[in-house]
C-alpha cells in the first residue's frame, strides 16, 4: 500500500509579491485546484496558501511547490503559467525546469541565517493556526507560568539583544529602567513606523503573531497591561494583517484578560501614523499617539521614566520584539553566540540599489559588506564597479570600496561614519555621483524635518542649497569647508536624533569622495556624468549613421544634419535633457 504525498503550494503575498501579481497567481492556483479534473487527480491532499516575503524581491512572483519532502522554488511566475505548473509538476510529477530558480537563489538563501524571518514565506500570516503549528505562543505561555518579570528582564540582558531600530540601546537595560520606576500604569509600544525609502514592515506582513507574542513578553516583563503598535497608513497590507492577527489572538485568549489562564492582562491597539518620518523618534511618536502633532521634545526625561500620558513607557521596533520568542525558546547563550562581541544576533537588511539580488536578507551581526553585496547580493550588474554602499537609511553614511571587508555591526559602521539604523543598504556603482547622492538623501531629511528647532529646519535647507549650487556649476571655493562646518553645527545643536544625523550623507561623502566635490567646484565637471548642468553632449561623426532619430527627439531643435550624414549638436541651444543620448541606437551620442 502506498501513501500519497501531501502537496503544498506557497505563493509570495508580501508587498513585493502582491505588486508583481502574487494575488492573481494565488487565485489562479485556487481556481485550478477547484476544477473537477484536477481535483479528481490530486484529491484533497493539496493546500495552497499566500505567505509573507521570501526575500528575493527582484524575482517575484516566487512560488514554492512542495511534494512530500521535496521543495521546488519557481520565479517570475504569472497567472498564465499556473496551469502548466499544475499539469506538469503537481499532477505529472515533473518540475518545470525553465520556471525554476537557479543556483544563485540557493546561494542567496544558504549564506543567510534566518531567525526572525525563518517563518516568513513558510506560513500563512492570516491564519493563527499556521503560527501555532510552528510553536507560536508556546513561549509566552511558558514564560507567564514559570518566570517572574525580573527573570525575563535578566534573561534578555544576558542575551545581549540591542534595539534594532537605530542606535542599538541594550533592550534588557531599557526594560529594567522602566520596570524600576514606581507607577500605577506602564505602556509598551511597537514602533513600526518604518519610514526609510523603500522600507516595508515585512515582519508584520509575513508573521504578525511573532510581533504580538514578543510584545506580550515585553509587557509582562515591565508590568504593562496595554500596548500600541504605531504603524503608518502607507502600509495597508500590513495594517490589515495586523488587525486580523490581533482579533484572532483575542479570540484564542492570547490577548485580553487572564492570558493563558494566568493573572496577567494585556491588550494591543493599533495607532495609524500619517507618514511623518520624524515620528520614528520615540518622543515624536508618543506625541502622535496622544493626538498631538508628531514633534520631538528634549530628553531627559526619557520615555522609560516619563512617556505615554506621563507614564513609564517602553518603545522597541518590530524586529526587536520578533526576536524575543526565539531568545526565550532557545536561551540567552544560544542568542549571544551569534554575532560579534558587542552586537549579538542577526540583522534584517533591505538590500537595494545596483545589486543583482535585491531583496530582504537576514545575516549574523559581523557579516562583512563584501559578503552581503557580492556573495548574497550577487554583485554589481552590467559589469559595473562597486563604488559605495549607503547604510542606515537616509540619515546614514556612504561606505566606500576600501571598507568592503568591514564587519557590519553598530560600532564598526559608526567608526567609518555611517550607522546601522533600521538596516537598509543601498548599493552604488561607478555611474553614481556622490554629490548627487548626498543631495538626494539630504532632500528627504530636509523635507521630513518637523521644523521645531532652527538647526534642523534651517540648517538642512542651507546644506541642500549649497549642494544644489555645486551640482549646477555654481560651486565656489570654500563650499566644502562650509558644508562641513554647517553639518557639525546641525549635529551638535539639533533637538532630536533626526537633526543630529541628517547631515551624515554629506559628511561621509566628503570624507571619502572629496575629489568628486572638488571636480564639481573647480573644474565644473561631474566625474560620474550625472549632474545635468555640468554635462556637454556631442555626436561622434564616425559612429553617427544620420538616421535622424536624435533630431526628432530633441525638444529644442538643437540637433541638425542631413539624412545619412553625421549630425551635430549646437551646445549653445542644448538644454541637456539627454533625450538624444537615450534614443541613439548606435552609441554615437556621448556626454562628458
Amino acid at each position: 500500500m502506498t501513501v500519497e504525498n501531501k502537496i503544498a503550494v506557497h505563493v509570495c503575498n508580501g508587498t513585493g509579491g502582491m505588486v508583481a501579481g502574487g494575488g492573481e497567481v494565488l487565485q489562479a492556483f485556487k481556481d485550478a485546484f477547484a476544477e473537477s479534473g484536477v481535483k479528481a487527480e490530486i484529491g484533497d491532499r493539496c493546500s495552497v496558501n499566500g505567505v509573507g516575503c521570501r526575500g528575493l524581491c527582484a524575482r517575484e512572483v516566487l512560488v514554492d511547490i512542495t511534494v512530500g519532502d521535496e521543495v521546488t522554488t519557481y520565479q517570475y511566475i504569472q497567472p498564465d503559467m499556473v496551469s502548466r505548473l499544475v499539469e506538469e509538476h503537481i499532477i505529472g510529477g515533473t518540475p518545470v525546469e525553465e520556471f525554476m530558480v537557479g543556483k544563485d537563489y540557493h546561494e542567496f538563501l544558504s549564506r543567510q541565517k534566518k531567525i526572525v524571518l525563518a517563518d516568513c514565506g513558510r506560513i500563512d500570516p492570516e491564519e493563527i493556526d499556521a503560527y501555532l503549528d510552528v510553536g507560536g505562543y508556546s513561549v509566552v505561555e511558558k514564560t507567564l507560568k514559570t518566570m517572574s518579570p525580573d527573570e525575563v528582564i535578566q534573561l534578555v540582558k544576558k542575551s545581549g539583544l540591542r534595539g534594532r531600530g537605530g542606535a542599538g540601546f541594550p533592550t534588557g537595560v531599557k526594560w529594567e529602567l522602566c520596570a524600576k520606576n514606581k507607577a500605577d500604569q506602564r505602556y509598551i509600544i511597537c514602533n513600526s513606523d518604518e519610514g526609510d525609502p523603500g522600507a516595508v514592515p515585512t515582519l508584520i506582513e509575513g508573521n504578525p503573531h511573532s510581533v504580538i507574542e514578543g510584545m506580550t513578553i515585553g509587557a509582562y516583563a515591565i508590568g504593562a497591561d496595554m500596548g500600541f503598535v504605531y504603524i503608518r497608513t502607507e502600509y495597508p497590507l500590513a495594517v490589515e494583517r495586523l488587525k486580523k492577527a490581533i482579533d484572532h489572538a483575542r479570540e484564542r485568549g492570547f490577548l485580553g484578560q487572564s492570558i493563558h489562564g494566568s493573572t496577567f492582562d494585556f491588550d494591543i491597539r493599533i495607532k495609524l501614523g500619517a507618514g511623518a518620518f520624524v515620528c520614528g523618534e520615540e518622543t515624536a511618536l508618543i506625541s502622535s499617539i496622544v493626538g498631538e502633532r508628531g514633534m520631538p521634545r528634549a530628553k531627559p526625561p526619557f520615555p522609560a521614566d516619563e512617556g505615554l500620558w506621563g507614564k513609564p513607557t517602553i518603545i522597541n521596533n518590530t524586529e526587536t520584539f520578533a526576536n524575543l520568542p526565539h531568545i526565550l525558546r532557545n536561551g540567552p547563550e544560544w542568542y549571544s553566540s551569534i554575532g560579534t562581541e558587542t552586537s549579538k544576533g542577526t540583522k534584517i537588511i533591505a538590500l537595494t540599489g545596483k545589486v543583482r539580488n535585491a531583496g530582504l536578507i537576514e545575516v549574523p551581526m559581523g557579516t562583512t559588506i563584501r559578503e552581503i553585496v557580492f556573495d548574497i547580493g550577487g554583485g554589481i550588474p552590467d559589469g559595473k564597479l562597486f563604488k559605495a554602499v549607503q547604510t542606515g537609511g537616509p540619515c546614514g553614511g556612504c561606505v566606500p570600496q576600501e571598507h568592503l571587508d568591514l564587519p557590519v555591526d553598530y560600532e564598526n559602521l559608526a567608526r567609518v561614519g555611517s550607522m546601522m539604523g533600521s538596516g537598509s543598504m543601498v548599493v552604488l556603482d561607478e555611474t553614481d555621483c556622490m554629490v548627487n547622492m548626498a543631495a538626494f538623501f539630504l532632500a528627504f531629511n530636509q523635507a521630513e524635518s518637523c521644523g521645531k528647532c532652527p538647526p534642523c529646519r534651517i540648517g538642512t535647507k542651507r546644506l541642500f542649497e549649497i549642494l544644489t549650487g555645486i551640482m549646477e556649476g555654481r560651486g565656489r571655493k570654500g563650499d566644502i569647508e562650509l558644508l562641513l562646518d554647517l553639518s557639525a553645527d546641525i549635529m551638535d545643536s539639533s533637538l532630536c536624533g533626526l537633526g543630529m544625523v541628517a547631515p551624515n550623507p554629506v559628511v561621509s561623502t566628503i570624507r571619502y569622495f572629496r575629489h568628486e566635490y572638488e571636480a564639481h567646484i573647480r573644474h565644473k565637471r561631474c566625474p560620474a556624468k550625472v549632474c545635468r548642468s555640468l554635462l556637454t553632449y556631442f555626436i561622434r561623426a564616425d559612429l553617427c549613421r544620420g538616421c535622424g532619430v536624435c533630431a526628432k527627439g530633441c525638444p529644442v531643435g538643437a540637433i541638425t544634419g542631413i539624412k545619412k550624414e553625421p549630425h551635430r549638436i549646437d551646445t549653445s541651444a542644448c538644454v541637456k535633457c539627454g533625450a538624444c543620448y537615450d534614443t541613439c541606437k548606435f552609441n554615437a551620442v556621448l556626454k562628458e
